[in-house]
């Protein structure tokens, strides 16, 4: 009992410290890369590009997570609303256990993602109009959306070590935009 104790507590100082360690690491990648003061003008060509492609990318990845959950409520006869259910002649208990555990994967999946997004759309939406660093634009910019099908791939396949990597990617890639701001508001 005392070791599963212990496990608890490492794991309760893990979760707390760990949003912090990656914010720390974002910041020194920020002071690697170059934090030049902040001058507003529009987005440069070149970062419209590559807010496309990451745009692009991200579109792609909900597509992936919106068809295989289309898939696993066909496989299992899982419907999405009321009327789907009566109109079907099955019932919500009819649902086997896998079946309910495959769809609860497929909408966590979407949830983490359109939760994450969110965040990453509006630091960006402000990033591209501050002329940053060429470097921390291709890295804060691509990471995120390249460790969202990363994030997406690992939580369908279950790796769950994987699944931990990319999301902290992705993290890192939103902890970077907003000190990369945070840090260009403060040099004058």
């Amino acid at each position: 009992m005392k070791s599963e104790e212990a496990a608890q507590n490492n794991s309760y100082w893990i979760i707390k410290v760990y949003p912090f360690a990656v914010l720390v690491l974002a910041i020194a990648l920020n002071f690697m890369f170059g934090i030049d003061p902040i001058q507003i003008s529009n987005p440069s060509r070149e970062l419209l590009g590559l807010i496309s492609f990451s745009a692009i990318i991200l579109v792609i990845n909900h597509s992936w997570i919106m068809t295989v959950t289309e898939l696993t409520r066909n496989r299992y006869k899982i419907f999405a609303s009321p009327e789907e259910w009566t109109s079907s002649g099955y019932k919500k208990l009819d649902v086997t256990e896998k079946g309910s555990f495959e769809i609860d994967r497929c909408l966590n999946t979407h949830r983490n993602t359109t939760e994450n997004i969110v965040y990453y759309i509006l630091f960006l939406f402000v990033f591209s109009f501050v002329s940053p660093s060429q470097i921390a634009a291709w890295v804060w910019v691509l990471v995120f959306p390249i460790s969202r099908l990363g994030y997406t791939y690992s939580y369908f396949t279950g790796s769950d070590n994987a699944r931990g990597i990319f999301m902290s990617l992705s993290l890192l890639s939103v902890y970077g935009i907003a000190s990369y701001l945070a840090f260009g508001f403060m040099f004058k």
